[in-house]
């Protein structure tokens, strides 16, 4: 007589949701995206892994991971879609060139598209880090963790892209995700207790360079 096996379903770890949608296999297409960094390396102004340390952490404290971080934590706090959507509108007006919007569009869709496919939540399309926020409330995972993640994720992809634009060694590059990772819990937790009064961004350089993108004839990524 044949044996039949009983395979139980158990909840799964916050912390593997979250690597999972923070991961490069996730769908999103962040690869393509190089946040103006492209533009920066070809002017000259990031050569070294120095440079990008400094470019990126002022991205993290003073821009866009700053600012995004503030999105996730506002999202997770969102009651239902109709609240998302009126705190994805306050969010555009928010980005500073065509292609920033661009990038945050693209990936928030693709995003809410896999993730709803996935874990069947009730998720419009939103800007990236909404997106996430709002699945992340509906699935009961802690904001504070999720903006971390959300930061190093956002970060790393960076990196990665410096390491074949400066060019730099895989494990120079890696020596600096290491040290910017450390911020990520700190800017996370300042993010959570400024809310909305906390969104602005000082970060002119990188966001010049994001317009100028623009206008390349020859690149490789897509901003």
């Amino acid at each position: 007589m044949a044996t039949r096996r009983m395979i139980t379903t158990m909840p799964t770890d916050p912390i593997l949701i979250l690597s999972q949608w923070f991961s490069p296999a996730y769908p999103l297409g962040s690869f393509a995206y190089s946040h103006g960094l492209e533009l920066a390396i070809q002017d000259g102004s990031i050569s070294n892994a120095a440079q990008l340390e400094i470019w990126l952490g002022d991205l993290m404290f003073h821009g866009a991971g700053h600012t995004d971080a503030i999105f996730v934590h506002l999202a997770h706090g969102c009651d239902d879609s109709v609240a998302a959507g009126m705190l994805d509108a306050h969010a555009r007006a928010f980005s500073p060139s065509a292609e920033r919007m661009f990038e945050s569009v693209q990936q928030g869709s693709a995003f809410a598209r896999t993730t709803r496919d996935i874990w069947g939540v009730d998720l419009p399309d939103l800007l990236h880090p909404l997106a996430v926020g709002y699945a992340a409330r509906q699935l009961d995972l802690s904001a504070g963790l999720t903006a971390t993640l959300y930061l190093q994720a956002f970060v790393a992809n960076l990196v990665s892209c410096a390491v074949r634009l400066v060019p730099l060694g895989q494990t120079e590059g890696q020596a600096v995700l290491r040290r910017l990772s450390l911020l990520c819990p700190r800017i996370s937790a300042q993010a959570a207790k400024e809310g909305m009064e906390g969104l602005l961004s000082a970060t002119f350089a990188s966001d010049i360079a994001a317009m100028r993108h623009e206008t390349l004839n020859h690149r490789i990524f897509r901003t």
